[in-house]
């Protein structure tokens, strides 16, 4: 079966014969694998929609879950966020998240549309690229239905602060239900930081639920405290980590 999708490419790789074969987010089928026969150093406008960042149309032939790119046209390149390293570094992390935390073959057009923000978004940014990589990764749990739940203690319902950020619990605990879960015989002795749990507050709640229900058009100039940036991103970090079985991004050396 032709059919047609826009796509965002992922990444791609090389096999046998001088194809590729290119993991990308599409509007209509969700994250796919696809090979393709066009050429990496080529000029020509079909080629150059293979790279990864490109944003394009592309024509398919699939066969059940098998898909091959027949011809490829570029709606939007981003080629700009290879100019500085920085900014291309904190763009390549967003990518790789999105390859890991998807399956294949379930459609996600709302997580192709943010990350389609994000990415231009992204191409007109000049610093402060760490704003934008948080307000992805809380826009993808939303869109996934994995976001923590920050409206009040998880255990009790208390909204008493002091509060804390408990990656294991999925969400806010209170000091009281915090030293109960400390009690319990797989916990006891245990450091919080190895139990995943982070100081938060009523602040940092209203922080995360701003940049959760905002476009990233209207993100795009917003640049908050390294200090707030570096604590939301520590706990989104571990959150996605814990729940995706993630053990490591190639990004990780990123500096927050």
């Amino acid at each position: 079966m032709i059919t047609e999708a826009e796509g965002i490419v992922l990444r791609q790789t090389k096999i046998t014969g001088g194809r590729r074969m290119l993991v990308m987010l599409t509007d209509r089928y969700g994250k796919i694998s696809a090979g393709t026969s066009q050429r990496e150093r080529s000029r020509k406008r079909s080629d150059l929609a293979m790279r990864p960042f490109t944003h394009g149309r592309y024509e398919l032939y699939k066969k059940g879950a098998y898909f091959n790119i027949n011809s490829g046209e570029v709606v939007e390149s981003y080629y700009d966020l290879g100019e500085d390293i920085d900014r291309y570094m904190h763009a390549g992390f967003c990518l790789e998240l999105t390859d890991k935390i998807l399956a294949e073959n379930v459609p996600a057009p709302a997580v192709f549309h943010d990350l389609a923000g994000f990415l231009a978004a992204m191409n007109r940014r000049r610093k402060k690229f760490e704003t934008l990589v948080v307000a992805y990764e809380i826009k993808v749990l939303r869109q996934l239905g994995y976001m923590p739940d920050l409206s009040s203690c998880v255990s009790c319902g208390s909204r008493k602060e002091p509060l804390y950020f408990s990656v294991e619990s999925g969400g806010l605990l209170c000091r009281e239900c915090l030293d109960k879960q400390a009690e319990e015989p797989e916990k006891r002795g245990k450091d919080v930081k190895d139990r995943l749990i982070y100081d938060i507050d009523f602040g940092i709640v209203n922080v995360v639920k701003f940049l959760e229900r905002t476009p990233f058009a209207k993100l795009e100039r917003l640049a908050m405290q390294e200090q707030l940036t570096t604590r939301i991103q520590a706990m989104m970090q571990a959150y996605i980590k814990y729940y995706f079985d993630i053990r490591a991004f190639r990004s990780e050396s990123l500096q927050w």
